[in-house]
């Protein structure tokens, strides 16, 4: 059986971060489950690493990440989507495809990349544990969730305004829509696209972890930052979510660990 390797591009651009912790622990915890040797690197990718040839490795996990991801024409954004093109292409022309999952701050860089909606900011930032709505009742991802499903979401911008004239020509689908908000007037924002059969992203997070999130939030300062921003019971109401194995535990268990299966079975299925 041919090695199963695993890329993890970091865009936290050093800010700490419990994102990568658990994009780790998922990573490790697919090598253990299948009893293989553990083959992963991780690539800073805002900060100047060189990134890896694109057939470097089975699988791509992008992270998320702090600040405006309103594209700016810097060299590690040119080396991110460089890297983007040469899987499409790969993928195009053969058999073994490379698979690549982007979360939030990876998921607005490939919304722009593949033209097919608006960035804007929001007018307050969207923190927290809250239900996210599937459009489609296909997707094998989501196999195992509800509808809706539970999410850990945190966000200053948001994706709006989808061109269908790109999601047509691209082949591109909207999976998920923010939670409905009857008493706002606003467009829902689009929460999970697959954009291609091999590539999929989310702007939420689903490799966050109920423990990690709890112990985050139990610490004074973000417990500050939470009430200070959003109330005492927005806290309190958070906490109590992530308790729940219906919720942020069932998530954390389906979608990243259903990703990796599906690009290991896909390499296994050719060796």
């Amino acid at each position: 059986m041919g090695k199963f390797r695993i890329g993890v591009l970091d865009l936290n651009n050093g800010a700490p971060n419990e994102g990568m912790r658990c994009i780790k622990y998922l990573v490790e915890e697919f090598f253990m489950r299948k009893e293989l040797e553990t083959d992963y690197e991780v690539f800073d990718v805002r900060r100047g690493d060189v990134l890896p040839r694109y057939d470097e490795f089975d699988a791509y996990i992008s992270s998320g990440g702090p600040g405006s991801p309103l594209l700016e024409g810097t060299d590690w954004e040119k080396r991110f989507f460089s890297l983007i093109d040469d899987i499409i292409a790969h993928n195009k022309e053969h058999q073994e495809k490379i698979y690549f999952f982007g979360i939030c701050h990876s998921f607005q860089l490939l919304v722009q990349h593949f033209g097919l909606a608006k960035i804007t900011k929001r007018r307050s930032t969207s923190f927290g544990v809250m239900p996210t709505h599937q459009v489609v009742e296909d997707e094998p991802l989501f196999q195992g969730l509800e509808n809706p499903f539970w999410v850990v979401d945190s966000r200053d911008y948001q994706v709006i305004q989808p061109n269908e004239d790109a999601f047509l020509s691209t082949g591109a689908r909207i999976l998920c829509l923010e939670k409905e908000r009857p008493h706002v007037h606003l467009e829902r924002a689009i929460m999970a696209i697959r954009f291609t059969p091999e590539i999929i992203g989310t702007q939420f997070h689903p490799e966050a972890d109920a423990e990690g999130m709890h112990r985050h939030f139990q610490t004074e300062e973000k417990k500050k930052a939470v009430i200070e921003s959003f109330g005492e019971g927005k806290l309190k109401s958070m906490l109590e979510s992530l308790e729940d194995p219906d919720k942020i535990m069932l998530t954390e268990s389906v979608i990243i660990p259903t990703f990796l299966e599906t690009a290991f079975n896909h390499k296994m299925e050719l060796v």
